[in-house]
């Protein structure tokens, strides 16, 4: 797997291949980034792609592809923007989570989610770890910015996003 991955991209199950070859011709062809790779994960219906570009960029450029172009998309499900990669362990994702969310606005909220595959580290205990450090107001259901902790078995990737930066397939589509 890909260690310097800025894309976790989820399809349905067994579409990997699909998936794989349509990220990369998004990537490559639409946005120009002749350096764009992608492979399967050990999670089913889960690839990482790595791109020159920034990863916002990216998804922002995606999205509008979408909506112009929503054929374009076939297996994809989820785009995500990944800022940082790391080996899953509680005291790297807690200072990475810290660093992220310096940037965190005073007058902004948050929330900490976590997507974890393939660990025995517990959700609550991820949460509670990161959350302890971030003296900035939760919250749960309309939050302005989202630190996204996906773990994928020895590896994570941590970003702070704002709920707009995620694409998600079936809803862009249904607008």
């Amino acid at each position: 797997m890909l260690r310097d991955f800025k894309l976790i991209v989820s399809t349905a199950r067994g579409n990997e291949r699909g998936m794989i070859n349509e990220i990369l011709f998004l990537l490559r062809d639409q946005l120009g980034d002749g350096e764009a790779a992608a492979v399967r994960t050990a999670v089913r219906g889960i690839i990482v792609a790595r791109t020159s570009l920034d990863p916002y960029v990216v998804v922002e450029k995606l999205c509008g592809i979408l909506r112009e172009r929503p054929f374009e998309f076939r297996f994809a499900l989820r785009i995500i923007p990944v800022e940082r990669v790391v080996l899953t362990d509680l005291e790297l994702i807690r200072k990475v989570s810290f660093e992220l969310a310096s940037r965190i606005g005073e007058n902004e909220t948050y929330r900490v989610t976590v997507e974890k595959r393939f660990t025995a580290l517990h959700t609550a205990d991820i949460i509670s770890s990161v959350a302890e450090g971030i003296q900035r107001k939760a919250d749960m259901k309309n939050p302005d910015k989202i630190l996204l902790i996906e773990i994928m078995g020895a590896v994570t990737g941590i970003s702070l996003v704002k709920p707009t930066e995620i694409i998600s397939v079936m809803k862009e589509k249904m607008l």
